[in-house]
């Protein structure tokens, strides 16, 4: 079988990172031991035990369950995975392991780092909403009136790690992971604690408005990007391994890498996406900060949120517009799907700041995420049939399709 290059096109010569796409219905570390050995014509089977030794010697990864290896190349094992030399096993596409960032928390024009603050947080809202009770967007939701909790789902966010010790979050089920070598899971960033604590912190605080969605959903938090918000394909991967294993219903992703008009979405994504699906797990990603539509430029939705299976969200303002750097669809296979509140959203923040206002479609994923989990829990929904409930539930909206998919995302 000959192999299929990935999005990037073709992968570079030497030593580097690739991501292993194995067909459906294969038993993949063999077919990754296999590939480790390099030998073109050999079918001989090998144990289990045998193939976890080849990984290992290549710096190799397996996510069994996702039909997925990671694996560090020579420049000899790179021809034989470009197809110069034929490889037996059933491998769909090889692709080189991308450098994925949390989407800033800001127009894609700011420099990379922590986000900053929007704004200070207080009674007063955006354009002089009240947000002494509940935020702008989870009003907009229609979360306060919802008698859906989340209770019984659970909801995985990966991102750049959690400040577990954060006040708000006191007596709450959450079970935390890194996928960073060197690094635990304490957020030094910032950015995963204020996703998290838009998609399942709490609906109810001591000072300040309430700003969780999903509020008693059981959180399952992967760090998977480093402390300068970083991270790679492969550490992405690693959680939504993780996730599917542990039966998340949705997982939360603001993070991604930019594309170009006419980029092909990853194929390898695509169909871990699809796997997840399968095993009743929805992927919910980030669509994109890179537009600058005040300057007439509409960017396209960014990787992995271009994947056709992975449902992608746009960022809307208190006004309902379209945030002006919110990406779009500009490809007909990568849409947005949906959109949630992206502006001046108000949640939590590593202590001992404990609270912030950020912008972004970072900021509106986890609305979404966490409306998926309250559906989840109302109709038992999972995987498909979740995805379709959101549009179902979607409030229309006088805008493009194309800028906002089915609609305003809204509570049950």
């Amino acid at each position: 079988m000959k192999l299929v290059v990935g999005m990037t096109g073709a992968v570079p010569r030497g030593r580097g990172r690739y991501l292993i796409l194995l067909d459906d219905n294969v038993e993949g570390a063999r077919s990754i031991a296999r590939l480790g050995r390099l030998e073109a014509a050999s079918t001989a089977e090998l144990t289990v035990s045998e193939a976890a030794g080849m990984l290992a010697e290549m710096d190799g990864l397996l996510f069994d369950q996702l039909g997925v290896a990671v694996v560090t190349a020579t420049p000899e094992q790179a021809d034989a995975l470009l197809g110069a030399v034929p490889v037996d096993g059933p491998i769909s596409q090889v692709e080189p392991d991308r450098t994925v960032r949390a989407i800033s928390a800001a127009p894609a024009t700011e420099p990379a780092g922590p986000a900053r603050p929007a704004g200070p947080a207080g009674p007063a809202g955006p354009a002089g909403v009240d947000e002494s009770t509940f935020t702008w967007g989870l009003r907009t939701l229609g979360v306060p009136e919802s008698t859906a909790t989340g209770s019984g789902v659970r909801l995985a966010v990966l991102d750049t790690g959690f400040d577990v010790g954060h006040p708000d979050f006191a007596g709450r089920t959450l079970v935390t992971r890194s996928f960073v070598s060197g690094q635990d899971v304490a957020d030094g960033h910032g950015h995963g604690t204020h996703v998290t604590g838009t998609a399942c912190g709490p609906r109810v605080v001591a000072s300040g408005p309430g700003y969780g969605v999903a509020f008693e959903c059981e959180g399952y938090l992967g760090k998977v990007l480093g402390d300068d918000g970083s991270g790679s394909d492969s550490g992405i991967l690693g959680g939504i391994s993780w996730a599917v294993d542990n039966g998340c219903a949705v997982v939360s992703l603001s993070l991604g890498a930019t594309a170009e008009p006419g980029q092909p979405f990853s194929r390898t994504f695509e169909a871990v996406a699809r796997r997840a699906m399968r095993r009743g797990t929805l992927i919910v990603a980030a669509a994109g900060n890179e537009s600058s539509r005040a300057g007439g430029v509409v960017a396209p939705v960014g990787h992995p949120a271009n994947c056709p299976s992975v449902l992608a969200v746009g960022a809307v303002d208190v006004a309902g517009a379209v945030a002006d750097f919110s990406s779009g669809t500009v490809d007909e296979d990568s849409a947005v799907d949906l959109v949630g509140p992206g502006v001046e959203v108000y949640s939590s923040w590593p202590m001992p700041e404990r609270n912030r206002k950020l912008s972004g479609t970072s900021m509106a994923t986890p609305h979404v995420a966490g409306v998926a989990a309250l559906l989840a829990q109302r109709h038992g929904a999972r995987g498909w049939a979740l995805w379709a409930r959101l549009g179902q539930a979607s409030r229309r909206l006088p805008l493009p399709s194309t800028d906002v998919g089915a609609g305003l995302v809204r509570a049950p």
